[in-house]
């Protein structure tokens, strides 16, 4: 039946409805930016503030481990080590404590000056007993039995021991002459140290315009946010918006289709149930007559024989079912209900509903025209901030300090090169006397090597005392004038040394091994950083400018100059945030969904569709077209004619059926087929709760779609303030990010400390590595080999008994050689 096919389309038209979407077409709104300020340029330093003084280095080492025996303390700290650089001797205790901790030099020291003061006197007095006969300087040599092996083991020891002092004179004299070569590496360290504060000067100004110029990127970027503020800020409102307006517009499109398809739905029951009303008339009407005619011919006189009356009472028994099921024309009409919906669909809610989307996305536009005043006064206030910045350079005179800065360098570099001939006439005046020093020595160990090559060569064993050789008396006598030049030499030669040894030993354990353990820093650090402003200490001690940290940071100058407080004042001022607080976006005017739509989705609940009684007609659907069905019971009634003996009466029912046949052909097919439906065939077992459940769920959503578009419309009349202050952020971000810039690049990479860090390495290297440790191993080995002209004095005293000839010696009676005996 067609008026069935009709309440299935009704149904579905009231529980389904595609969302219909319809995006806008603004772009995305771009994330924030990442501002990219490139490298600060920087300079290419050619100092390397490093030395390896090569085999030398071997020396320097022993000479470090003899102070460190010496001195195995380590740097004091606190109050003791301040007492070592600001030395008063008003504290006693304190200097109690100095004592203490150099106690190591204080004995080394006294035995030095010790010796200094005794050995001249005990030359002294050694002269004048050799003078009265004693102490060796009687020309008289007793026999022994083991002259030969002490004659021997003297001859051994003393050409080892001179062989001890030629290598440490060496080594003194080596340290000399390195000192000596050092002096050109000198030259050209303090020339690349001064070529690199040159790059410095240079180099510094040019960074600081590089700053200063980078804020040409930040208002690049500010100001094409505020020339694309349609798109960002009216894109990004309309981003945000759009989660819930959306949904909540494209909710009350789909309406629209569900209000067509109800239509078309009730149009289709309302002609249908037309047509069954009528075609159940006819087909009632026709039934009637068969069913009328079939009762006559069943009073033939044949039904009354005993064989044929049987038959004949069950055809009988069976035409009260020969009539319809259903009662189509007790079903309510739902025309009045068809006509309420036509009214509302009077009113184009898709058209209204196009209006609401293109009202939305016209958010860019409507957000230029409102914040157009306040993107030209922040123009005007980008334009104050870079002139605010350019004072930057005349708040700070960078470039006339710089340019001072570099003339005080090239005078600083003249100065020097005018002290070079004078620094090399001092070397050379110390040159003569350290090569004199050790030349004094040169001397005495020529005496000991003649000494000993002439004693050995000019010893003759079968000689007396007496009878002794001239060669071998000759190296006799030089031995002994060994001995008096080392009585000369040797307490001058030990003075020096400690005087050496007292200023070289304590500038290396009090100021080069602190300085490059940087324990020295820390001393300073913990009692004068406080105080410290601009100085060649301050620089090292508050900071570490080995790391090439920038000037700005390494030296403090937030003390003079606070960039941070400068650029808060000027740059990230709350002038930018207070231009903003004035823009304020006003979306009222944009309407999503007239009044005139909203009434016509109340209407629409309003038509009475909910109202429609479908267990009525899911009732009379379920009964069928009839009570029996007709091609059976037209099968039947041939069958029971044929049961019958020939005659009308047979004839009849046979005429009847074929009766019956054509009316289910021509009737009950035709209404049969108009309740086939094709693509909605699942509906027919449809319950009449779940109809009315989905109605009612059907009427709950088109008062959501509503409420949806109440609530996206209160959004947009209220909540555009937070992606306002979004917009801002992003605007005061771009000047953040320039300060914070600005802040690491002062603290890393403008005017890099380095050349002044390679300065003081510079001086660190000429005082320590190439003065210092050269002289320390100067005295070093000048004093081991005055040390061995004890043992040597003692040896050559003895072996020149052996190889001088005597006066007087020793005779016995017995004609026969007989060894010599005390």
């Amino acid at each position: 039946m067609l008026w069935k096919t009709g309440l299935i389309f009704l149904c579905w038209g009231l529980t389904s409805g595609e969302l219909q979407d319809s995006q806008s077409g603004t772009p995305a709104t771009p994330a924030r930016r990442t501002l990219d300020f490139g490298y600060v340029p920087s300079g290419v330093y050619d100092t390397v503030a490093y030395y390896e003084p090569g085999a030398i280095g071997i020396l320097f080492n022993m000479m470090h481990a003899f102070l460190y025996v010496v001195q195995p303390n380590p740097f004091p700290e606190g109050e003791l080590g301040l007492m070592f650089l600001n030395f008063r001797p008003e504290n006693i205790v304190l200097t109690l404590q100095v004592i203490y901790y150099e106690i190591g030099f204080v004995v080394c020291t006294a035995l030095g000056l010790l010796f200094t003061v005794l050995l001249p006197l005990v030359g002294l007095l050694f002269c004048l007993c050799r003078c009265c006969d004693n102490c060796g300087g009687e020309m008289h040599q007793r026999q022994r039995k083991n002259a030969d092996c002490l004659r021997g083991l003297f001859a051994t020891v003393s050409f080892k021991s001179s062989l001890e002092e030629v290598f440490w004179v060496l080594c003194a004299y080596a340290a000399n002459q390195n000192l000596s070569s050092q002096l050109k590496s000198m030259r050209r360290l303090v020339k690349s140290n001064l070529k690199d504060l040159h790059t410095f000067a240079n180099q510094t100004p040019a960074q600081i315009d590089y700053l200063i110029s980078q804020y040409g990127t930040v208002e690049h970027h500010v100001l094409y946010d505020l020339d694309n503020v349609g798109l960002l800020l009216g894109g990004r409102i309309h981003e945000e918006l759009g989660k819930d307006v959306q949904p909540a517009l494209n909710a009350a499109l789909s309406m629209t289709g569900t209000m067509q398809d109800t239509k078309d739905a009730l149009e289709n029951v309302s002609l249908t149930l037309e047509t069954l009303q009528e075609g159940t008339v006819k087909l009632q009407a026709n039934l009637s007559l068969v069913r009328g005619s079939l009762s006559n011919a069943l009073n033939d006189p044949v039904c009354t024989d005993p064989r044929s009356s049987e038959i004949c009472r069950n055809i009988r028994s069976t035409l009260p079912r020969l009539e319809i099921a259903a009662n189509y024309s007790s079903l309510p009409d739902v025309t009045n209900q068809l006509d309420k919906v036509n009214e509302v669909l009077e009113t184009d809610l898709g058209q209204i509903v196009e209006k609401g989307y293109t009202s939305f996305n016209d958010t860019p536009t409507l957000v230029t025209d409102q914040t157009r005043n306040i993107v030209e006064g922040v123009k005007v206030l980008l334009d104050d901030i870079g002139s605010n910045i350019s004072t930057f350079t005349k708040l700070f005179p960078v470039h006339s300090s710089l340019t001072n800065f570099t003339k005080m360098i090239s005078h600083t570099h003249s100065q020097i090169e005018d002290i070079y001939p004078h620094a090399d006439q001092m070397d050379f005046y110390r040159w003569i006397c350290c090569i004199t020093l050790c030349c004094m020595v040169v001397l005495i160990l020529t005496f000991n090597f003649l000494g000993l090559l002439c004693g050995i060569l000019g010893f003759d064993r079968h000689a007396t005392p007496t009878t002794r050789g001239c060669v071998s008396n000759t190296g006799g006598n030089l031995l002994m004038a060994g001995v008096g030049f080392s009585f000369l030499f040797s307490w001058v030669l030990m003075g020096v040394i400690t005087a050496l040894f007292l200023v070289g030993g304590n500038l290396e354990k009090l100021v080069c091994e602190p300085f490059q353990t940087r324990q020295l820093f820390k001393v300073r650090e913990t009692t004068q950083c406080q105080k410290c402003l601009i100085s060649p200490f301050s620089l090292f001690f508050c900071s570490n400018c080995k790391d090439n940290r920038g000037i700005y940071s390494a030296l403090h100058l937030d003390k003079i100059f606070n960039i941070s407080a400068f650029l808060n004042t000027s740059v990230y001022s709350k002038d930018v945030s207070r231009k903003f607080e004035g823009m304020k976006v006003d979306l009222r005017g944009i309407i999503l969904l007239e009044s005139e739509g909203k009434q016509n989705l109340i209407s629409f609940t309003k038509t009475g569709i909910n109202e429609i009684d479908f267990a009525a007609y899911l009732e009379e659907v379920n009964k069928g077209v009839t009570r029996i069905n007709l091609v059976d019971f037209a099968t039947q009634l041939d069958a029971q004619a044929d049961q019958l003996s020939k005659g009308t009466l047979q004839t009849s029912l046979k005429g009847h059926a074929n009766t019956i046949r054509q009316i289910h052909i021509q009737q009950v097919i035709p209404l049969e087929q108009s309740m086939v439906i094709y693509p909605f065939a699942h509906f027919k077992t449809a319950t009449s709760l779940k109809i009315s459940q989905q109605m009612h769920f059907r009427t709950c959503f088109l008062m959501n779609s509503k409420s949806a578009v109440d609530a996206a419309q209160f959004l947009i009349s209220h909540n555009a303030t937070f992606v306002v202050k979004k917009y801002k952020q992003t605007i005061i971000g771009y000047f953040k990010q320039y300060i914070d810039w600005i802040r690491t690049s002062l603290a890393l990479e403008v005017a890099t400390c380095k050349p002044l860090s390679n300065i003081v390495d510079t001086a660190e290297i000429l005082g320590c590595s190439f003065l210092l440790d050269s002289m320390n191993t100067f005295w070093f080995g000048l004093g081991c080999s005055t040390l061995f002209l004890l043992p040597s004095i003692i040896l050559s005293v003895k072996l020149a008994k052996f190889y001088r000839r005597m006066d007087t010696e020793d005779v016995y009676d017995d004609i026969e050689t007989i060894p010599m005996k005390t």
